[in-house]
């Protein structure tokens, strides 16, 4: 038996753990959905699968509850697939493998899923309980939220039925937020003949690696270091100085998790060979010392000898590229006036993928504020426009303007403070929250997120602060039985 089913409330965490054992990669969710669809009907509550791939339950009031607001309960299905490069691991097949490390839950040599699996394992334990007192109540589960928010986008207008949304895809216990920033994919990419090696040279492959990456949201303030921006400082000097030549680069592989490793393969004269393992070395000592009281794993640069390939970029595309990602805009670009410990707006070069004459390069820019949101992607348009790529946007949504005056927040304050005895926070988050896209489909919903803590998603060190899930769960049954009669 797992030792995270000994936890309290066991409900959750016995949920939480079902929910490990299924695969659920973005992008890849049939298994999950079932998996969801069979639980509801074995809980004895209503659920469908709607055109968007979401999965919709219905449960309906205790008795005597019939004339109180309707409540949506929000998470999504889908997890960030990252792991360290020791697993194995195969995110479409394999189970996740949760275990306790002091005070916080963990995964072995992978992303948890507590982002957003707690948020559904409460809303399975909502829906399954006998004994909770509550008015109508709707569970919308949605389909790839972490590539784009699609299920959320795609929901059907007139599908849910209620007056409150709470969203359970927060992550710090004790804030209750009531904002977020939006967001848009920026994606720039170019075709390229290939040329051939000089059969003279020698060939390298370039490695950072050991970053703390992270979320691109959440903590896109910290200063963490973006693996491609780190490569690229490298890349540059190496093309200056030792005449080397770009062949692939291959850097991130999540739109909006910050890179942690980043490859690239230079072709290099015989005789700079040396040169260019110096120059590794230099840089190494150099983002050692920048960043050491950031990047506490250890950054790793390593410069490894590798088979001459064939064929590589033509020198001037090289240049051109090297030049839009040295210029490309990376982390926070100002703070929130009202808020000044808040993002409003940053980008992240999130991926980068050069190799058999295709180059395309991936960004996701936030902002809670649509113009500086567009403002933001003009400009990362016009870097990578000047290096002759094609440049497109995808998956745009807007922000959710904060709304104090909220029947619900105030709910959820006055039940926190007289359960635990402090005071609640307000929050505006720079994370991407659905709420935004929903509120556009259902503008008459009162909207808060709240969820226990974790701590560092979409990276292998993602982890849940166990105790935090007890007085989540007892504060979500609270809010429930009190949820106000319709006016």
């Amino acid at each position: 038996m797992n030792e995270i089913l000994n936890l309290q409330p066991q409900c959750i965490w016995r949920n939480f753990y079902a929910l490990t054992q299924v695969p659920r990669p973005s992008g890849h969710l049939e298994k999950i959905q079932q998996f969801l669809l069979q639980f509801a009907k074995d809980a004895g509550v209503e659920a469908f699968l709607d055109p968007a791939g979401n999965v919709v339950m219905r449960k309906p009031a205790s008795p005597g509850m019939e004339k109180r607001k309707g409540v949506i309960l929000q998470a999504h299905m889908d997890m960030v697939p990252q792991k360290t490069p020791e697993s194995k691991h195969n995110f479409e097949t394999d189970p996740i493998e949760p275990w306790i490390d002091g005070e916080w839950v963990k995964a072995r040599g992978t992303t948890l899923g507590a982002d957003d699996g707690l948020g559904v394992a409460a809303i399975m334990s909502v829906m399954e309980d006998k004994t909770l007192r509550h008015g109508p109540i709707d569970a919308l589960i949605t389909a790839d939220e972490e590539t784009g928010m699609y299920g959320a986008n795609d929901l059907p207008e007139g599908e849910l039925q209620g007056d409150i949304l709470l969203n359970l895809d927060s992550e710090t216990w004790g804030k209750f937020v009531i904002g977020s920033a939006g967001g848009i994919d920026v994606i720039a990419s170019m075709g390229y003949k290939e040329v051939e090696t000089d059969p003279d040279d020698a060939a390298v492959k370039i490695t950072v690696k050991g970053l703390r990456g992270g979320h691109s949201g959440l903590e896109i303030n910290e200063g963490r270091a973006n693996a491609n921006k780190l490569m690229v400082q490298v890349v540059r000097q190496a093309i200056e100085e030792t005449d080397a030549r770009l062949a692939t680069w291959h850097g991130g592989n999540m739109r909006n998790a910050i890179p942690f490793k980043a490859e690239t393969v230079l072709t290099v004269p015989k005789e700079n060979l040396g040169l260019l393992k110096e120059l590794c070395q230099d840089w190494l000592d150099t983002f050692c010392q920048e960043f050491k009281q950031i990047e506490t794993n250890g950054i790793e640069l390593l410069c490894e000898d590798v088979d001459l390939p064939k064929m590589q970029v033509p020198q001037e595309i090289q240049d051109n590229l090297v030049d839009a990602i040295y210029a490309c805009h990376d982390g926070v670009v100002r703070m929130i006036p009202a808020y000044p410990d808040v993002v409003e707006t940053s980008s992240n070069l999130a991926i980068i993928d050069i190799a058999d004459g295709q180059a395309q390069i991936q960004i996701l820019a936030r902002s809670s504020r649509e113009d500086m949101k567009w403002y933001v992607t003009r400009t990362l348009e016009s870097c990578f426009s000047m290096a002759g790529m094609k440049v497109v946007t995808e998956g745009s949504y807007g922000g959710w303007d904060p709304n104090p005056d909220s029947e619900i927040l105030k709910l959820l304050l006055r039940e926190y403070k007289e359960m635990f005895g402090s005071e609640g926070i307000q929050q505006v988050d720079h994370a991407g929250l659905e709420c935004s896209v929903i509120l556009g489909k259902y503008p008459h919903l009162d909207v808060v997120s709240l969820g226990p803590t974790l701590r560092s998603p979409h990276t292998t060190t993602e982890r849940a602060l166990w105790s935090t899930a007890e007085p989540f769960w007892q504060l979500l049954k609270k809010t429930l039985e009190d949820i106000p009669v319709k006016k």
